[in-house]
């Protein structure tokens, strides 16, 4: 394969996860994206022909190209999330290639919870499924900014447009319940390559753009720069050699917003305040620093910070709280129940929590809160409320995606039990936590 300028000259980025029910054809779609837009090394597709050739088929099997684990290849199934990189003459992309089981929805939410975008697939032959609602349920409260119905496997209903509408309809009134964006549905044939990134002579109906083309075009809307600006602290430099023998400097990646020498700044949550003194980037001192940078802080006063605190400027510095009502996704094989002893991570902090409430759990067929569930288990998504031991300095989700969020995690073990979004409800409210 070779890689033209203008691929490598492509800056913008988008990330993306797929997302789908059980042979939907998640691997064949991302196979024929990277087979037709020309980004497959000659190495993998001769491969990938090999082994096609091996089990009897005439034609290679795309899906081969992100099934990597060896259980994967073996059972024909998607297990783990499968991270692809590629580019095109307009765009780089970062693909998240997520499971489509049901017991791998926790994978869903790792690939979904970075991404700008969400391809999620149904079967034109099975439409609407529970795991396609689940799907729907996890896009929109993960905020993912925009949302792709690719409707597959049409050539297996004669490319039917009544098929393709019915689909469509159920599936963007579903979503609109969630407060998800709005949905682009394209009707597509993965293994046909019919309107992946070509468009398709089959379905003269349907005017609406490619599954690359619209990748290739749709608005970046995350621009972490428009946030509130956070620095979670990393590391803290001391050196102590002669050549710096009074540096102190507090590292981390820039979370969201702008930070600039002679800021006023508070240190949370200890709630004490200095001034940006300096900033390194890369070996240099620089006046302007953003995210996603990885950066040194030097403060004007010489305070007690350590790895966990939160640095940000002072108008707009986040309030401390010691509850947390959120809405989490169970990802744990045991349950999650009231009165449970956690940990939860936030950013680079985790202290000991515990959970006070389960208040409801979302049924997925209608979108209604069932009180009182006493728990969860794998794979459920509901709202609980967390009381910490130490105050965290945690922004509302809906304000910022990495700030906003948090694992609850078993001190026992280390097991990851939940993912959590601080304030957002699970049909696209808000709830405030004091």
């Amino acid at each position: 394969m070779t890689v033209t300028t203008e691929q490598l000259g492509a800056t913008t980025l988008l990330r993306f996860a797929t997302a789908g029910s059980v042979d939907d054809g998640k691997s064949t779609l991302v196979g024929r994206l990277l087979h037709d837009s020309k980004s497959v090394l000659e190495d993998q597709l001769e491969a990938v022909e090999a082994v096609s050739l091996a089990r009897g088929q005439e034609a290679p099997d795309l899906a081969l190209l992100t099934d990597g684990l060896r259980a994967e290849r073996e059972q024909g199934i998607t297990i783990d999330v499968a991270y692809r990189y590629f580019a095109t003459a307009r765009r780089r992309f970062i693909l998240a290639d997520t499971p489509g089981h049901v017991q791998y929805t926790r994978n869903m939410v790792t690939g979904a919870s970075t991404a700008d975008l969400a391809v999620v697939l149904v079967d034109a032959r099975n439409g609407v499924t529970e795991q396609t609602r689940r799907h729907a349920a996890v896009a929109a409260l993960l905020r993912v900014p925009h949302v792709v119905l690719a409707v597959n496997k049409m050539d297996l209903v004669g490319y039917q447009e009544a098929v393709f509408a019915k689909i469509a309809q159920e599936f963007t009134a579903y979503a609109a319940k969630l407060g998800a964006p709005e949905i682009t549905a394209i009707p597509i044939s993965a293994l046909a390559g019919a309107n992946v990134v070509e468009p398709s002579a089959d379905m003269p109906w349907y005017g609406g753009p490619t599954v690359l083309g619209h990748l290739e075009t749709v608005p970046d809307s995350q621009d972490l720069t428009s946030c509130p600006a956070r620095l979670p602290v990393q590391y803290v430099i001391r050196p102590q050699t002669p050549e710096h023998p009074d540096y102190r400097g507090y590292a981390g990646q820039i979370a969201s917003g702008v930070l600039r020498v002679g800021e006023p700044v508070t240190v949370l949550p200890s709630g004490r305040t200095s001034v940006i003194a300096g900033i390194d980037a890369l070996g240099e001192s620089v006046d302007v620093a953003w995210a996603p940078q990885s950066v040194t802080v030097r403060l004007a006063d010489d305070l007690d910070i350590s790895r966990g605190d939160l640095i940000a400027p002072t108008a707009g510095a986040p309030a401390t709280t010691r509850e947390i009502e959120a809405t989490v996704c169970h990802v744990a094989d045991q349950p999650l129940t009231v009165g449970a002893r956690v940990l939860i991570k936030h950013t680079t902090r985790t202290v000991k929590a515990i959970v006070k409430d389960i208040p409801s759990r979302l049924t997925l067929d209608d979108l209604s809160p069932h009180p009182d569930p006493g728990q969860l288990v794998a794979n459920d998504i509901g709202r609980v409320l967390v009381r910490t031991a130490e105050p965290l300095a945690i922004d509302a989700y809906a304000d910022s995606r990495r700030t906003g969020s948090f694992l609850l995690i078993d001190p026992a073990d280390g097991t990851t039990l939940a993912a959590g979004m601080a304030g957002t409800d699970a049909t696209g409210g808000e709830h405030a936590h004091t």
